[in-house]
């Protein structure tokens, strides 16, 4: 019987598994285009360009929506197992949860390796070559595009505007202005038209532009002065190459820097390890400077307490029993004393500098053990989702989709929003980085133990879960 659970179990899980990762990855890659098509379009991007970032940005895709889709499939999975009753015949055969639920925790276990793997090392490469690809793309020059009362300069010698350009025209242009900084004299023009009308050629590599009723002011330099002519015209045609507005080029793909997004975890390790032994040194420095800053006020400072300087600026009183000042007039020691407080403040100021140093090195050291943990964290969560899941599938038998997804968003977003805030709180110091990015993990996993429990001991406990899910199945 046990053996059929388990076959049935695993039987339930891949379905809803693939149909929650495509559904999720699907509404994740729609927000990205959404929120990056404008820097796409009109670029003259080949096909597998876009098809190579589309790509690369599903990575970071694939690290949220996997987690997610697996406690979705548990919450399916276990839900189904209670309304067949299959949970209640094994638990009345003696069958304990633990033993029932040992293939989801062995495949949990699974995926958080593979999610370590592929967030460790995938991912970062995956950041790093999408960063460089749009490098490649944000380089590259727009297609030729104007924007009324704007003046486009995307043409080398030329800047053209259009006070309006009437809807559904077939590229007329009203009140066209046209500076040309290269005209075949040498010199500058300046084409002013009441009208345009643009016609595409070449498949977009020319394009004419035909002015009407307008006129043309140039200057053309001459030796002793320059020359100036205005010439009217009914109609004018001038001519643009648009080929060098398209072109887009790959760049050496290992070229430009990585940050802690887009390095492998070994790298991100050696980093760190390289900032603490930076770190280490200049703490040595700022406590050898600390130490040199209260032997120079120590051999200095006088037996007796200096009296303060007073409004008419009167030289203070100087102690006399120190034997370095032994033999000096008023005048003198006090001009000892000013250099030893001059080399005091120069300690201090060196060690103050060592001491920002050394801030700066381990903030950089903590940002990197930051993005560690994180990318460690995530993968953990598959594992972490088993202890919640299984439990609540089992709380909300007969289920409909809305209650499992409700349940599922509900819980990853308490998760998610407890990571970031995590991030925040570790990235500006507030927190130490394994506190910041193990808390969502640590709590919901204390969640799920708990739940765990209360169900191996109790099942009536399910019984407030169950109305609310019949609430969501009545107002569905």
């Amino acid at each position: 019987m046990l053996t059929r659970l388990h076959r049935s179990l695993l039987r339930a899980l891949p379905l809803p598994f693939v149909a929650a990762l495509v559904t999720l990855l699907f509404l994740l890659l729609m927000q990205f285009l959404i929120n990056y098509l404008p820097d796409l379009v009109g670029r003259g991007l080949p096909v597998v360009a876009v098809a190579e970032l589309v790509a690369y940005s599903l990575a970071y895709m694939v690290t949220l929506a996997v987690p997610m889709a697996w406690l979705i499939a548990l919450l399916a999975a276990f839900g189904r197992l209670a309304e067949t009753r299959g949970y209640l015949v094994a638990k009345s055969a003696g069958v304990s949860l633990v033993r029932l639920a040992w293939p989801a925790l062995a495949i949990g276990v699974l995926l958080t390796a593979g999610m370590a793997y592929f967030n460790n090392e995938m991912l970062p490469e995956a950041n790093y070559r999408m960063n460089g690809l749009w490098r490649d793309i944000r380089v590259s020059r727009p297609g030729f595009a104007l924007t009324p009362g704007e003046f486009y300069t995307g043409v080398n010698g030329y800047a053209i505007r259009a006070d309006a350009i009437p809807p559904d025209s077939a590229g007329l242009l009203v009140g066209v202005t046209v500076f040309e900084s290269r005209s075949p004299t040498g010199g500058s023009a300046t084409l002013t038209a009441a009208r345009a009308r643009l016609q595409s050629q070449y498949g977009g590599q020319r394009l004419t532009m035909l002015l009407e009723d307008g006129q043309i002011d140039r200057r053309t330099p001459g030796g002793q002065a320059d020359s100036y002519e205005r010439i009217a015209f009914d109609r004018y045609r001038m001519a643009f190459d648009l080929s060098g507005l398209t072109s887009f080029e790959r760049r050496d793909s290992e070229g430009g820097s990585r940050t802690d997004r887009s390095m492998r975890t070994s790298e991100m390790l050696a980093v760190v390890d390289s900032l603490d032994r930076t770190a280490g040194a200049q703490a040595d420095t700022v406590r050898a400077t600390l130490e040199r800053l209260g032997q120079s006020w120590g051999d200095v400072r006088p037996a007796t307490a200096w009296a303060p300087r007073d409004t008419s600026g009167a030289a203070p009183t100087l102690g006399t029993h120190r034997a370095v000042l032994d033999g000096l007039d008023d005048p003198g020691r006090e001009a000892a004393y000013d250099l030893a407080l001059q080399r005091a403040r120069s300690v201090r100021a060196t060690a103050q500098t060592a001491a920002a140093s050394l801030d700066w090195e381990r903030q950089r050291a903590d940002r990197f053990r930051v993005e560690i943990y994180k990318k460690n964290s995530i993968a953990l969560a598959c594992l972490v989702f088993v202890f919640v899941g299984v439990p609540l599938g089992l709380a909300v038998p007969r289920a409909g989709v809305g209650v499992v997804a409700t349940l599922a968003v509900g819980v990853f977003l308490f998760y998610w929003i407890t990571l970031v805030q995590g991030e925040k709180l570790a990235d500006r110091g507030m927190l130490p980085p394994w506190l910041g990015m193990w808390a969502a993990n640590v709590i919901v996993g204390v969640l799920g133990v708990y739940l765990v429990t209360r169900e191996t001991r109790d099942p009536a406990w399910r019984d407030p879960i169950r109305a609310l899910a019949g609430r969501f199945k009545g107002r569905g």
